[in-house]
């Protein structure tokens, strides 16, 4: 009586709750780590215009790093801009509410050059005074946000970011980490919010088209 052969457990499979959730850990780290690297582009160039029109002063012992920044801005921006690229599509999801206005790659690449022309505008546009100033950008990032989103998740957020990052940049140039020539809200230019606000909306569009693509790709 021939005996039944007892086969040899292979590797064992994991089940689709574990592959679900391993995908979209590293669906999130992929979109998080180019999120990253667009932040810290988008600071060394949009710093470069700020100090080049002395609208911001660092100490002259952190100048001499690339494009003279000081090296723990591009890392700080790269990292915000991390973190709001991947909340803006979560909020949405949670919220049951898909964005889905203008969503395709040129859309989004206006919506950049839109937001680095405002950037531009704060440090090389003459008014005749701040208050000018300020209602002029607030006008165009409230246009920047109207013409790339449209949401209510968008414009709560982007408004919640400015507030956050005004706050943020109020104390470090308190603590002297660097300042800003003729401030005129509190330590900082009263245009800054406007400055976030677009910021925020711009990185949270570029956020929603990864996280959308990624979707196509990984089916999460």
């Amino acid at each position: 009586m021939a005996e039944g052969k007892t086969e040899s457990p292979g590797p064992k499979k994991r089940g689709p709750y574990i592959s679900s959730i391993t995908s979209r850990s590293v669906n999130l780290m992929i979109r998080g780590v180019v999120l990253f690297f667009i932040g810290v582009f988008l600071a060394l160039v949009l710093n470069l215009l700020q100090i080049q029109r002395n609208v911001t002063l660092f100490p002259p012992d952190v100048i001499a790093s690339i494009f003279s920044s000081a090296w723990w801005v591009p890392p700080c921006c790269g990292t915000a801009s991390a973190v709001i690229g991947l909340l803006y599509p979560c909020i949405d999801r949670h919220l049951g509410e898909p964005h889905k206005f203008k969503r395709e790659w040129s859309s989004v690449m206006r919506c950049v050059a839109v937001f680095v022309g405002i950037n531009h505008a704060s440090a090389k546009v003459d008014f005749d005074n701040n208050i000018q100033l300020s209602l002029t950008l607030a006008a165009l990032s409230i246009g920047l946000w109207w013409t790339f989103d449209r949401s209510r998740s968008g414009f709560g957020l982007g408004v919640g970011i400015a507030f956050l990052a005004t706050l943020v940049t109020q104390l470090l140039v308190y603590n002297g980490v660097y300042q800003y020539t003729s401030p005129d809200f509190l330590y900082v230019r009263s245009w800054l919010p406007c400055i976030f606000f677009a910021g925020g909306i711009t990185m949270g569009n570029i956020g929603r088209q990864l996280a959308m693509k990624s979707t196509d790709i990984w089916g999460h």
